[in-house]
């Protein structure tokens, strides 16, 4: 997230949704219609839209859709205007169209997106990491991330209905170990 504190040692989210979504990386969410040509206003979920703009391609789906059911579609443009990211794609061309998009998540094939930067994440990749911290006390698995203008917040279900949110910051977040699938907290089990 630019601008914020990047745990561990500069880690940054730069995209994702849903571990679900196996090949397919969530790279936003489609929200107002912006004018009436079929152009849409999207939250990337990400630092840098730019990589990802270039895409010829965007695919759209819904949350908890399997990859095949994901449709793709080619984006006609892509550009931020007014510090908001807007995007067209074929097929939609008028604000009606545009308006019946709010909600859909857009994304891509992980082999169409770069390779993250040492300690940079997928969210995707973050999601279902156990969570211990210091005390190795489990915490529980994060289950999804929100993005606050202050920085990305993990959301740990405890499997007991119990929810922490914990801020994705480098004085909390300590080690992000995706071989063992484990994330390391400074943070009391009581909080």
């Amino acid at each position: 997230m630019s601008g914020q504190a990047q745990p561990p040692d500069g880690a940054a989210v730069v995209a994702g949704d849903s571990a679900a979504l196996a090949d397919i990386v969530v790279l936003g969410r489609i929200g107002a219609a912006s004018g009436v040509r079929g152009e849409v206003h999207v939250h990337p979920f990400a630092d840098d839209p730019d990589q990802w703009s270039a895409l010829s391609h965007w695919w759209l789906g819904s949350e908890g859709d399997p990859p095949a059911r994901w449709q793709q579609r080619k984006l006609i443009r892509c550009a931020v205007r007014s510090g908001r990211l807007t995007a067209h794609f074929d097929g939609i061309a008028d604000r009606t169209q545009a308006e019946a998009l709010r909600g859909v998540l857009v994304g891509a094939p992980r082999s169409a997106l770069p390779a993250p930067a040492k300690d940079e994440y997928y969210w995707a990749d973050l999601l279902g990491l156990q969570v211990r911290n210091t005390r190795n006390q489990p915490l529980g698995h994060i289950v999804g991330l929100i993005d606050t203008p202050a920085n990305a917040v993990l959301q740990v279900a405890d499997g007991a209905g119990g929810e922490r949110l914990l801020p994705f910051v480098a004085a909390v977040v300590l080690e992000v170990d995706l071989a063992a699938r484990e994330v390391r907290v400074d943070w009391e089990a009581d909080w």
